[in-house]
């Protein structure tokens, strides 16, 4: 394909894609219960963070994670005492375990106490330093401030090992996006959608190389940037938008029917 026929193919699969019936089968529908900008927040993170391997397993533990949070995530997090906190000590995903668990409630809980949530890290990073690796590596640090496992550290990617942070980039594109399409929240104000990084993994990688918009062999921050620096060239204002186009044939694989 040349560059505009490669546009109009990635144009074609966002829009068939980026629509409300994609949110029940995604992890997005799980901070879709909310209408609090806080627990959509906070559901949006935790959903995110454990958000490898099959999507029904990843909805179904995310929702369980939820729910054990009486009246919503985010008076759940303000108020949660360590007795309450212990009721997720036997949580486990994948390599997500119950102590992996406990300390993320625990930084959200210093995070929504004394930085202005979520919202508020990840926009001060920006501010500061313009550009959303910077912003990842700020959060990281601040959400590492508090006493932590060491194992629970691969659980926030670190870009200076040259993470892929798709699991980040995917919240950013549900908390930072705005369209009116109705799935991504778009909740955040001070952070621009063209400033966004593409969620790259298995899927969208394999497709974005079958493309010929991705070189590079690795799922790495490399690749990341890679293909971000491409899709600007098509949507400089709203490159991740194309994260639909890529993931959405990708995960479907022969099921796909456009």
């Amino acid at each position: 394909m040349d560059e505009q026929e490669l546009k109009e193919w990635l144009e074609e699969y966002y829009d068939y894609f980026n629509r409300v019936t994609f949110i029940p089968d995604d992890p997005i529908s799980v901070p879709h219960r909310y209408e609090m900008k806080q627990d959509i927040e906070i559901a949006g993170f935790l959903t995110a963070v454990i958000a490898w391997g099959q999507r029904p397993v990843i909805i179904r533990n995310a929702t369980w994670l939820v729910d054990s949070m009486p009246d919503g995530p985010y008076q759940f997090i303000m108020n949660a005492t360590d007795s309450q906190l212990m009721h997720f000590s036997g949580f486990s995903h994948r390599t997500f375990n119950g102590t992996d668990c406990l300390f993320f409630l625990r930084s959200l809980q210093n995070i929504y106490r004394h930085y202005h949530g979520l919202e508020g890290v990840f926009s001060d990073g920006y501010r500061q330093y313009g550009n959303i690796p910077a912003a990842i590596r700020h959060f990281r640090n601040i959400f590492f401030s508090i006493p932590f496992p060491e194992r629970t550290l691969k659980h926030i990617p670190n870009l200076d090992k040259n993470a892929a942070a798709k699991r980040i980039n995917m919240f950013l594109r549900w908390m930072v996006r705005r369209d009116d399409r109705g799935v991504d929240f778009g909740l955040w104000e001070h952070i621009p959608s063209s400033a966004l990084y593409i969620p790259l993994d298995v899927h969208s990688g394999r497709v974005a190389r079958e493309l010929g918009l991705l070189q590079r062999k690795q799922n790495d921050w490399r690749a990341v940037n890679e293909l971000t620096l491409r899709l600007r060239k098509f949507d400089r204002n709203d490159p991740v938008k194309y994260d639909y186009a890529l993931f959405g044939p990708g995960v479907l694989g022969s099921k796909f029917q456009p």
